[in-house]
């Protein structure tokens, strides 16, 4: 403001970096203090720079013609142009790409990316009760890529929508944490015909380029597996 001042008054532009205190202890005031006292030295000026009040000058009452008890900061800012448009910020997307590790979709309008659906944006869902909605927005409208895809071939087909899938992000954190040593699994569980019940380890990497070989953990094997491996 006091620089575009002082600019004004000596009929020039400046243009200095945000952060110029590298230079020396308070060289900004310095410099446009410096530059205010050199436009003050210009015939019919000297009431630009105020040495007890730099950077203020007098200041009076346009209605009553009175000067104010306390000098006055009183500068030129210059002014730059922000264009937002509402048709240049408007973006919508029905398919387009995903990113490649987390299958979820890009974002950003020239990538032709979603709506990024935040924490905020769960809690304020998950405070109205609309658990349906949230599920559909972190799982199908996401990373679940084989609820997506049934999800298509369901509405296509008129058939109801199935139940969603695993996200893919789920998947990804298993692999990192498996990935610093921890054992970690996905196991459910499993009725016969007979009533009985097995706890069985579930593969979640449904691509066959992707997929690991089960490896059985100590929670997902029987007794009779136990004492066969011991011998």
């Amino acid at each position: 403001c006091l620089l575009g001042w002082a600019g004004e008054n000596l009929g020039v532009r400046f243009k200095i970096t945000p952060f110029d205190e590298m230079y020396g202890e308070e060289s900004s005031r310095k410099t446009v203090h410096g530059l205010l006292e050199k436009a003050s030295n210009k015939p019919r000026k000297d009431w630009v720079y105020n040495e007890e009040h730099p950077g203020k000058i007098d200041v009076y009452d346009g209605r009553t013609g009175e000067k104010f008890d306390r000098p006055v900061t009183v500068g030129e800012a210059y002014m730059l142009k922000l264009v937002h448009l509402v048709d240049d910020k408007i973006h919508a997307r029905s398919t387009g790409p995903y990113s490649l590790v987390t299958q979820q979709p890009l974002g950003g309008k020239a990538q032709q990316g979603g709506q990024r659906f935040g924490e905020m944006e769960v809690w304020a869902l998950e405070a109205y009760g609309a658990a349906y909605t949230l599920q559909e927005l972190l799982t199908v409208k996401s990373d679940d890529m084989q609820g997506r895809n049934e999800a298509l071939n369901a509405i296509v087909k008129g058939k109801p929508i199935p139940r969603p899938g695993t996200p893919e992000s789920f998947k990804v954190l298993m692999r990192e944490l498996q990935s610093l040593g921890l054992d970690i699994a996905v196991h459910k569980v499993e009725t016969a015909d007979d009533g009985t019940s097995r706890d069985v380890e579930v593969d979640l990497m449904i691509d066959s380029q992707r997929r690991a070989p089960n490896r059985p953990t100590y929670e997902s094997l029987n007794n009779e597996e136990l004492e066969e491996e011991e011998v």
